[in-house]
C-alpha cells in the first residue's frame, strides 16, 4: 500500500511514517518544514519527502492519507483530499487499526514528563529483552529513534491529550485502548484548544473508560486534578506515587543525594533497591517511579527495572547539556509550562548549590505565547540568580511585564543578537545558563556557546 503523510516532520507524525515503512508500506510524504534531523531520519528509511503542500505531490495517487493534527481546513493538499474524496485517517486512528489494537499498550500521559517517562519505560522493557515497540514525542538516546513496531506484544506510547485532526477534535490517547495507563500529572495547558482544566478532564475521563478491569492505572496519589477525573468514574485497578506519610499505601521515593541522582525506591514499604544514574530532580524521580511501576505490571521485576535506570540517558532537549566553555555550562531543556519551568530549575538549584543559575526563557508554546500563564511565570523562575526572557514575534502579551514581577534581575530583549550578547557579558566561571523553549530558539544554543568562547 502506498502511504502519504501530511505534516510528516513532526516528530508523531515521523514516527508512524517509519512504524508504516517497518509494516512493508510505501512511505512519502509533505511539509511546510522538510529539514534535519527528522528528514534525514526519514529519507535514511527510504521514505519520500517532499516539500510543502502542492497538489502535485498526489499525481502519483496514494491509497490512503495520513492527516497530521496540523492540518488545517484551507491548506490546500486538505482541500483537494476532500474535493476528490480521497482516502484519508488520522495518524492516532491509523496507529489502532494497525498496530495497537493487537498489542499490549503502555500508555504514559499528563501535562509534564511524558516523554522522558516513555522514554524511561521503553528502556525498561528493553533492558529486559522485551524489544518493545514504541512512539515517544522526542528523541529517546536509548534508542536510534524515535518509534519502532518492535517484536514483542508491549508498545509504549507518549499519550498526547491534544487534539487528534481538523476531523476529530478528540485527544490523540483516546484512540490508544491502553492496558496499562500512567498518569503522570494534571494541569492546565493546550489553551488553544481547551478553555479550561475541565475540558481536559474530560477527555482524560474518556481515556479512563477505554482502560479494561484487568488493566492498571497509575497515578500521583496527592494530585487534586487526577483524583476529581477517577471520581467522574475508573473501572480499573490503581496503583499510587505516595509521600512518605503514607508510603505503606503505593510507590515511594527516598531521596539519598539532594539533587536526586541516587533514591531508594520503596512498594507499600518494603525497599526495592536503589537508583543511581545520571538525571537530577524530583521531577525525575517522580518520572522514574512511574516508569517502575508501568514495567512492573508488564512483568519487569522491580530490580531490573532499577538496574535498567542506572544506565537511562535522558531524552534529547531534557536539561541535556549542550556544551559547557570556560567553566561556564550551557543545558537546553523543553520547557513549555510554569510547572516545568519551576520543577527543572529547582533540580538545577539542588544540583549546583549556591552556583549561580542563569534562566534563558522563550515563552513559545501556544498556551506561554497567548499570556495565560504570565502571571504565575516568574514565581516559576524563582530559583534563577538571573533571568533573561526573550519577546518573540508571536508572542501576545508585553514580556516587559516580568522585569517587574522577578525578584531577581531581568532582562528582556527581542533582537536576538543583542540578547545572546548580553547573557555572554553576564556570565561568569562556575555558571549554570538553562535555556528553555520548546523550540529551536534560533539556535540560541550554539551561538551562545561560540560567544561565550569569543568573550574569553
Amino acid at each position: 500500500m502506498h502511504i502519504h503523510i501530511l505534516g510528516i516532520c513532526g516528530t508523531f507524525m515521523g514516527g508512524i511514517a517509519a512504524i508504516a515503512k517497518e509494516l512493508g508500506h510505501r512511505v512519502s510524504g509533505c511539509d511546510a518544514n522538510v529539514y534535519p534531523p527528522m528528514s534525514t531520519q526519514l529519507t535514511s528509511l527510504g521514505i519520500e519527502l517532499k516539500q510543502g503542500y502542492l497538489v502535485e505531490h498526489l499525481d502519483d495517487e496514494p491509497d490512503l492519507i495520513i492527516v497530521g493534527n496540523a492540518m488545517s481546513r484551507g491548506n490546500p493538499l486538505v482541500e483537494y483530499v476532500l474535493e476528490r474524496k480521497l482516502a484519508y485517517t488520522s495518524g492516532p486512528q491509523w496507529l489502532l487499526d494497525n498496530v495497537l489494537k493487537d498489542r499490549w499498550v503502555l500508555a504514559v500521559s499528563g501535562t509534564h514528563g511524558k516523554t522522558t517517562t516513555s522514554s524511561m519505560l521503553t528502556w525498561i522493557l528493553e533492558y529486559a529483552r522485551l524489544t518493545p515497540g514504541y512512539l515517544i514525542g522526542g528523541a529517546p538516546q536509548n534508542f536510534d529513534s524515535s518509534a519502532r513496531l518492535g517484536n514483542a506484544p508491549f508498545f509504549v506510547i507518549e499519550a498526547d491529550e491534544y487534539d487528534t485532526a481538523f476531523f476529530d477534535k478528540r485527544s490523540k490517547f483516546v484512540h490508544y485502548r491502553p492496558n496499562t495507563l500512567v498518569i503522570n500529572n494534571l494541569e492546565f495547558d493546550h489553551a488553544d484548544i481547551f478553555s479550561n482544566l475541565s475540558d481536559i478532564q474530560r477527555q482524560f475521563h474518556h481515556l479512563l473508560r477505554m482502560v479494561p478491569s484487568n488493566g492498571l492505572v497509575l497515578f500521583p496519589q496527592n494530585d487534586l486534578a487526577i483524583n476529581d477525573t477517577l471520581a467522574m468514574g475508573c473501572w480499573t485497578p490503581t496503583e499510587v506515587s505516595v509521600t512518605e506519610q503514607n508510603k505503606s499505601q503505593g510507590w515511594y521515593a527516598q531521596k539519598l543525594v539532594a539533587d536526586g541522582s541516587q533514591f531508594n525506591v520503596y512498594f507499600k514499604n518494603a525497599l526495592q533497591g536503589t537508583v543511581k544514574w545520571q538525571l537530577i530532580g524530583d521531577f525525575n524521580i517522580d518520572n522514574g517511579l512511574m516508569a517502575i511501576a508501568a514495567a512492573r505490571h508488564a512483568g519487569v521485576p522491580t530490580k531490573v527495572a532499577i538496574e535498567a535506570l542506572a544506565e537511562f540517558i535522558n531524552t534529547k532537549r531534557r536539561l541535556e547539556l549542550k556544551g559547557e566553555v570556560n567553566g561556564i555550562k550551557v543545558y537546553d531543556d523543553f520547557a513549555h509550562h510554569p510547572t516545568a519551568i519551576n520543577r527543572t530549575l529547582s533540580g538545577v538549584r539542588e544540583h549546583v548549590g549556591s552556583g549561580r543559575i542563569i534562566a534563558v526563557l522563550e515563552p513559545r508554546s501556544n498556551t506561554m505565547k497567548s499570556g495565560v500563564h504570565k502571571d504565575s511565570l516568574a514565581k516559576s523562575l524563582v530559583h534563577a540568580d538571573r533571568v533573561f526572557v526573550y519577546q518573540g514575534e508571536q508572542v501576545k502579551w508585553s514580556v516587559k511585564q516580568l522585569i517587574a514581577d522577578c525578584k531577581q534581575p531581568c532582562v528582556v530583549n527581542s533582537d536576538l543578537s543583542e540578547f545572546i550578547s548580553q547573557i555572554s557579558e553576564q556570565a561568569q566561571e562556575g555558571d549554570t545558563i538553562v535555556i528553555m523553549s520548546n523550540g529551536s530558539f534560533g539556535g540560541i544554543h550554539q551561538k551562545l556557546l561560540t560567544s561565550l568562547s569569543e568573550a574569553n
